[in-house]
């Protein structure tokens, strides 16, 4: 049962993974035994394959299709083995050849004609905006996409997913849109007439433009025009496309089109970077995020939680082609941060490793941390301690209501994690982020570190609705009528002060 959250996270992002379930043995089936489900049903939402084996003569098969389409068709494969079954003597069965059991995957290119569609839908936009996607999308694409670029000199608003893919040594590259992005993202795609998808399927239907003509190229057929209707659909991987259309570049496009990458930036308004807050006053989580981006290795994996944690790291944290961020991009699932984190870590022993935890998330999954020194993993956790569940707090403010279900009541996270054999720091005072950031990333083992910051912090979307504003505003005044004005004020002055 525990693995069912992890495996749907998994197979929406598209990363292969094979799993073993057990189930009871194959006579108490349907007798309402001791902890009797039927996993056959459960993983079948979240996988591609899912097979119960019923016989050891039944296995090698089974097992053998699994591996090969999790890889082929990078998926989640489930198989099923009661305990009897798997007590049994296994059976003489010959070993799959590498070659058949993952056969070197394809490069697809669409036709000259759809390239020929391509071009002229370029060739008759004069603000082109491109959206890039994540690591089914444009990774391992830089280069071509660099090219495609540096030809058509039109802004690049890369998806949340595709951060450490696209905007890394990218003078194209604009930032993001979404719920966690920027206005110099959300403004091209508001201000083009022509929007090129490039491996993405970025779910968010009101950030699209709404005149704009819209292409999408995507080596799934079935997420074309699955978010927005679409005048030119194209299935193809997005390197070799951009390759093979490299030739169609060459023809004219209107004198209004194509700009230089410091037009571009002064087309699009610039995220806002925090500032250095040496002494005193309130302890914002970008700070955190800032220092640690810039003290981390190059190489490092982060791993940030659903909420807010994961809006500081997409806005803050910077990508340079070596750096992974993996998250919770598509299952949206609490608690992420800290599993993926033991995760990456048991598997890249030699890089660092930092999870970007919500006090929320952290606390759901505490229990975690105990592996860390089992395992001798030597992952550094930041909490990002509010004392809220932040992002859900904001959805309540944001529609006109009080906050409710959403106060945490928390321990000292660093004395905790002393206790249990780990290094922890408490960080409360701006003036100490930066030695307390570094004393953290030079540990040996793992570190817990207690970010106490401010609870009032507003993480505001590029454009502000006017139900949003209408939401707030009741908000406001609900707050006054019941005796928690206070709350009005810790909010203004957190966010006036930054």
């Amino acid at each position: 049962m525990h693995l069912i959250n992890g495996l749907f996270d998994c197979q929406r992002t598209r990363v292969p993974v094979v799993a073993i379930a057990a189930q009871i043995p194959s006579p108490e089936v349907g007798s309402h035994y001791f902890q009797e489900t039927h996993p056959d049903r459960l993983f079948q939402e979240c996988s591609s394959y899912c097979e119960l084996v019923s016989s050891p003569e039944q296995m090698p098969r089974v097992l053998e299709i699994a591996v090969r389409r999790s890889i082929l068709e990078r998926c989640v494969s489930v198989v099923i083995v009661p305990g009897d079954v798997a007590l049994k003597p296994a059976v003489p069965a010959p070993s799959p050849k590498l070659a058949g059991l993952a056969p070197a995957a394809p490069t697809i290119a669409p036709s000259d004609q759809s390239l020929e569609e391509l071009a002229r839908f370029l060739n008759l936009a004069e603000r082109v905006t491109l959206l890039c996607g994540s690591g089914s999308g444009c990774a391992g694409a830089h280069a071509e996409l660099m090219q495609f670029a540096e030809a058509v000199k039109e802004p690049i608003v890369h998806a949340l997913g595709g951060k450490d893919h696209v905007e890394w040594e990218n003078p194209y590259d604009v930032g993001m849109t979404g719920l966690v992005g920027f206005s110099s993202g959300y403004n091209p795609m508001e201000s083009c007439d022509a929007l090129l998808m490039l491996g993405t399927d970025f779910p968010y239907r009101p950030f699209y433009p709404t005149e704009a003509r819209v292409a999408q190229v995507d080596i799934r057929p079935q997420a074309i025009g699955r978010r927005v209707h679409i005048d030119l659909g194209i299935v193809g991987q997005v390197g070799p496309t951009l390759r093979a259309h490299a030739p169609h570049q060459g023809q004219e496009r209107p004198a209004s089109s194509g700009q230089s990458a410091h037009a571009l930036r002064q087309r699009t308004q610039e995220p806002r970077r925090p500032r250095d807050r040496p002494t005193g006053g309130l302890l914002h989580p970008q700070h955190i995020v800032r220092v640690i981006n810039k003290k981390a290795a190059d190489d490092a994996i982060f791993t940030p939680d659903v909420g807010l944690p994961i809006v500081w790291t997409a806005r803050y944290l910077t990508m340079n082609g070596k750096r992974r961020l993996i998250a919770s991009y598509w299952h949206g699932s609490t608690a992420n941060a800290m599993p993926q984190a033991i995760g990456a870590q048991a598997a890249s022993p030699g890089r660092q490793v930092i999870s970007l935890s919500g006090d929320g998330g952290f606390t759901m999954l505490m229990g975690d941390l105990l592996s860390l020194t089992q395992l001798k993993l030597p992952v550094k956790v930041f909490v990002f301690n509010n004392g809220l569940l932040g992002f859900v707090a904001l959805e309540q403010k944001s529609t006109g209501f009080l906050p409710i279900g959403t106060d945490l009541v928390n321990p000292n996270f660093a004395q905790m994690a002393e206790a249990i054999g780990i290094k922890g720091i408490r960080i409360e005072d701006p003036k100490d982020v930066d030695a307390g950031v570094a004393e953290a990333l030079a540990h040996p083992g793992p570190v817990v570190v207690d970010a106490v910051v401010a609870p009032a912090e507003l993480a505001m979307p590029p454009a502000v609705t006017v139900e949003m504003a209408k939401g707030f505003t009741l908000y406001m005044l609900k707050a006054i009528l019941s005796g928690r004005g206070d709350e009005i004020v810790d909010l203004a002055r957190t966010n006036l002060r930054r």
